[in-house]
């Protein structure tokens, strides 16, 4: 009897050992299947073309490392900026809104030094991200509110920021100070007529460093670029390689040591205009390659969504020359304009083994998408007020893609200017702050994708159509007025 009492308590130890070896077997395999939360990378070019990219038809230059995201993912034909010029474009893209519903609708300085805030209100991609359990980190130019503002980058859901506040002082690229959270790094480099410390570079540093450090756990990295934005200055060593390559050359003559706005905002001076854009669009993509070249290097390549794209179309300041470079490839229009040259945008998104390596989409997307892209991704709650519509059923390859019914623009210097776009209609007004002069415009961009022909008179059932559109496309705002408000 004792005997067959220690066999049963041996076979039923025996039998709870392995119930316990498998149950934890078990637990393994379904944390195993429990799929690691991605990073997200978005770079933002500054004032970059359509077609300053050699992937979208640069032919003056080379921009290898760009190209070499596009042929690892997928490249878009089709996407727009959140605006035509810097806030109101960074405001659509961290609100998932258009610059009909977005806080900021245009640049606004307020003094001391930065712009219009972000309200407490806003609710930010970043801010999403972390909820999530994401550290997010914000590198650049910020230009949505000065240091200690409700609009402070610390205070919309950035762990880390490090760069320029003021869209204005990010003008230059040898700056007295930066900011490192609410530290003002002063760069004694720069101290009087010295260019010892080109921001470009310590921006990028910082980038770097942050990835090292988050290695181990989900990050979202929002590198805002300034680069290749008004001013055309660089080391010498990396604008010696382009000398002299890309005549003819017509200086500009800017702000000297001396002079009130120098490193104030005032582009400094270039003797070769020419040259110094393409040194400067290679040395971002230079950058780009490294930071590329780190994921890699940390085993993160694979569990890293990129995108790549640029704010608005291409500027003409400075001294800089978009028509010698065609960077609108075949777009009308630059910087500040509602035509496709100053909103449509390169965009490129990578992600090894999830996105096709060299697909092409013309889905019709915009800013104000990457927020619900973002929130599919990680699986966050949509904001409800927002214009945007997830992409990552085209990134992924998968059925069910939602379209757009349209795309709003408006755009609050030079007498107002706003835009609609629906399937392949775009509708035009400049003017809109002066009724007697102001336009219509409508184009058909299945036949005009560089709206020279005005077809508004041959179409009047569109036209008004697109005019009702505009009454109930845009929230009226006290801060960013139209005449109908």
């Amino acid at each position: 009897m004792i005997q067959s009492n220690i066999m049963k308590r041996s076979i039923c130890g025996g039998l709870a050992v392995l119930l316990i070896l498998w149950a934890c077997q078990t637990s393994t395999k379904q944390e195993g299947k429990k799929e690691i939360k991605p990073n997200i990378v978005y770079i933002l070019a500054d004032d970059l073309g359509y077609g300053d990219l050699s992937c979208y038809g640069q032919q003056k230059f080379q921009t290898p490392n760009i190209d070499r995201l596009a042929s690892q993912g997928m490249l878009f034909t089709q996407h727009y900026a959140g605006c035509s010029v810097c806030a109101p474009s960074r405001s659509s893209l961290l609100t998932g809104q258009d610059t009909g519903h977005t806080p900021i609708r245009g640049n606004m300085h307020v003094d001391p030094e930065g712009e219009a805030p972000l309200s407490t209100g806003s609710f930010t991609l970043a801010e999403m991200l972390k909820q999530k359990g994401y550290t997010t980190g914000a590198f650049g130019k910020w230009g949505l509110g000065f240091i200690t503002s409700e609009g402070d980058p610390n205070n919309q859901g950035f762990d880390q920021f490090y760069g320029y506040n003021s869209q204005t002082l990010a003008h230059n690229y040898y700056p007295g100070h930066l900011w490192n959270n609410h530290e003002r790094v002063v760069l004694n480099g720069n101290s009087g007529d010295k260019i010892g410390e080109y921001s470009a570079d310590m921006i990028q540093d910082s980038v770097l460093k942050f990835v090292e450090r988050n290695r181990n756990h989900p990050f979202f990295l929002y590198y805002a670029s300034t680069i290749p934005h008004a001013e055309l200055l660089l080391p010498k060593e990396k604008m010696a390689p382009f000398k002299g390559k890309f005549p003819p050359e017509h200086p500009f003559t800017g702000a000297e040591f001396g002079d009130e706005k120098f490193r104030l905002g005032a582009y400094g001076s270039q003797q070769e205009p020419h040259a110094a854009f393409a040194a400067m669009v290679t040395l971002f993509d230079k950058q780009v390659g490294e930071l590329m070249d780190k994921l890699k290097e940390l085993g993160l390549d694979k569990s890293t969504l990129v995108i790549f794209t640029s704010d608005n179309g291409p500027h003409i300041e400075g001294g800089a020359d978009p028509d010698y470079f065609d960077s609108n490839g075949p777009l009308k229009g630059y910087k500040r304009d509602l035509y496709e040259g100053g909103i449509r945008e390169p965009m490129i998104a990578c992600w090894p083994g999830k996105i096709s390596a060299g697909s092409t989409t013309d889905l019709i997307s915009a800013f104000w998408d990457v927020m619900p892209t973002c929130a599919e991704l990680v699986g966050a709650e949509t904001p409800q007020d927002i214009q945007g519509i997830s992409f990552l059923p085209t990134l992924l390859g998968k059925d069910g893609q939602k379209q757009h019914d349209h795309l709003y623009w408006e755009f609050h210097e030079l007498d107002g200017r706003q835009a609609i776009r629906r399937g392949n209609w775009k509708y035009v007004s400049y003017n809109v702050l002066d009724p007697q002069k102001r336009t219509v415009e409508l184009y058909d961009l299945s036949t005009d994708i560089g709206e020279k022909n005005n077809v508004a008179d041959q179409h009047l059932k569109i036209v008004k159509e697109m005019q009702e559109l505009l009454r109930t496309a845009r929230v009226p705002v006290d801060t960013f007025p139209f005449v109908e408000d």
